[in-house]
């Protein structure tokens, strides 16, 4: 079944959902459905990554206080995790091509406003709206693209695909922020108000929209519409569950004894049993509660869980201590941030080559322990005296590890779920992921600021210690779960 050809109308396999078959102009193959949405992934995961290298330029220009540095961190990230379950809900009902083409041009225009915020709060509030644009790409990208390609080597080799452009995305994200911010304070842009940072914005927003105009009517529509209104309250509830998180992680950072960060932790716990709940009854939940008895679902998301934690919240933190720590320029390190992403990107596209060799748990629980590697390599990198030539190695073993997972789960997110759902698989899997990235860096942010050492320089590598300590253990805690619970039994 490809992309482009009529279906007849069959029995959904969950909720007697009927299956409506591709609907209006459909210009392009499955290759070029392929195309299309793995063109629009690299875009939203440049903007996640992109603005990574220049945390130290944003703050300075926007005059952001330590605490609230998280939240530039953080925004995106959680805007992908409040939204994705929805997301991938309302593109399985409402239609893949109809949120994927919403999704593309929300994030082009937040991301354009990203370049205008003139303070911390807007511009946190344009992050979050760019993670939840993110989010409707992500999902309904992945939901096309299992359309597409329905099972088969014909599967396994466009998603990984796919993930190999969320690879080239976290890998050109920074070199293109780190690039054009030195080449607009020397040049067009001179004179613009943090126009270090802002530049990368302007120019990923005019990428993005481009992309939004080759859209039309280039796509194949295909929804599985259920009975019920879309679950607006889970979305609410898990929302407010992620907001309690993160806000009680990141202000723990200034004392784990204040009674405002437990109250924030035990409201997170609260509202995620409340979610479980409201999902128990809602006629068309964001999350079909009979996923969470199936172990290959919950391994599935476990692996998206641990990789934010253990991998997305490390990295992601890692450009910021090294500017910090080494005095490194934007551009120096968004290379350095290169090679671990590059290193993904290269295993990623070669990843295929593990089909019908390697169970998926144990490609994941490979990827982990290639990370926990890498990770440990970097020890000690960011001391003073060190160079960027100490840290290369570990990047590369860290990259690889990275490559596997991220050729691994968009698989695994899937064929977790029954086909008519398969939007909804992306969706849980991308939230699982994004909310743990979220954590991730909350936790590095916490555990590395409250070191303590004679000079700032010297208290930045000793934080970065232990970031990565906790990197390393989060790593190998994901290796043993999702072997334990064998996410996505198949072949890779």
């Amino acid at each position: 079944m490809g992309s482009g050809t009529d279906e007849t109308t069959r029995k959904g396999p969950v909720l007697g959902a009927r299956e409506r078959p591709p609907t209006g102009a459909t210009h392009v193959t499955g290759r070029g459905v392929l195309v299309l949405t793995t063109v629009a992934t690299i875009l939203a995961m440049m903007n996640y990554t992109g603005p990574l290298v220049t945390v130290p330029a944003t703050v300075a220009d926007l005059g952001t206080g330590v605490s609230a540095q998280s939240w530039l961190l953080n925004g995106t990230p959680l805007g992908l995790a409040a939204v994705l379950l929805v997301a991938g809900s309302l593109a399985d009902d409402l239609g893949r091509r109809r949120m994927f083409t919403v999704g593309v041009v929300a994030l082009g225009v937040t991301t354009g406003l990203g370049a205008l915020a003139p303070s911390t709060a807007l511009f946190t509030v344009a992050r979050v709206a760019q993670g939840a644009a993110s989010a409707v790409v992500l999902t309904s990208s992945l939901g096309l693209i299992a359309h597409a390609f329905p099972g088969g080597a014909a599967r396994v080799r466009a998603t990984g695909v796919w993930g190999a452009g969320v690879s080239a995305g976290i890998a050109l994200g920074p070199l293109l922020f780190g690039a054009f911010g030195p080449l607009a304070t020397a040049s067009w842009a001179r004179g613009l108000r943090g126009a270090e940072w802002r530049a990368g914005y302007v120019v990923l927003a005019v990428l993005i929209l481009l992309i939004a105009t080759l859209l039309r009517g280039r796509l194949p529509e295909w929804r599985t519409p259920r009975a019920g209104r879309p679950d607006v309250t889970g979305a609410v509830v898990l929302g407010a569950a992620a907001v309690a998180l993160l806000a009680g992680l990141t202000w723990g950072r200034d004392g784990w004894g204040a009674v405002r960060v437990w109250v924030l932790l035990g409201a997170a716990l609260v509202l995620a049993a409340v979610f479980l709940a409201v999902e128990r009854h809602a006629p068309a939940p964001l999350l079909a509660p009979g996923l969470l008895r199936q172990r290959r679902f919950l391994g599935a998301t476990a692996g998206g869980l641990f990789t934010g934690l253990a991998v997305l919240g490390f990295f992601s933190y890692l450009p910021t201590l090294m500017q910090q720590a080494l005095g490194m320029g934007p551009f120096t390190v968004s290379l350095l941030s290169g090679v671990w992403a590059g290193t993904a990107l290269l295993v990623a596209l070669q990843a295929r080559r593990l089909t019908g060799r390697v169970t998926a748990p144990r490609q994941l629980a490979a990827g982990f322990l290639l990370s926990a590697i890498g990770v440990a390599t970097l020890w000690n990198g960011l001391a003073p005296g060190s160079t960027w030539k100490g840290l290369v190695v570990g990047l590369v073993v860290a990259g690889a590890g990275s490559g596997l997972l991220n050729a691994a789960l968009p698989l695994v997110s899937v064929e977790s779920v029954p086909p008519a759902r398969a939007a909804m698989g992306s969706g849980a899997n991308n939230t699982a992921r994004y909310l743990g990235a979220s954590t991730g860096v909350a936790l590095s942010v916490a555990v590395s600021t409250t070191a303590h050492a004679a000079t700032v320089r010297e208290a930045l590598a000793e934080g970065a210690n232990r970031a990565s300590l906790v990197s390393i253990a989060l790593s190998v805690v994901g290796a043993v779960v999702v072997l334990a619970l064998g996410g996505g039994s198949r072949k890779a």
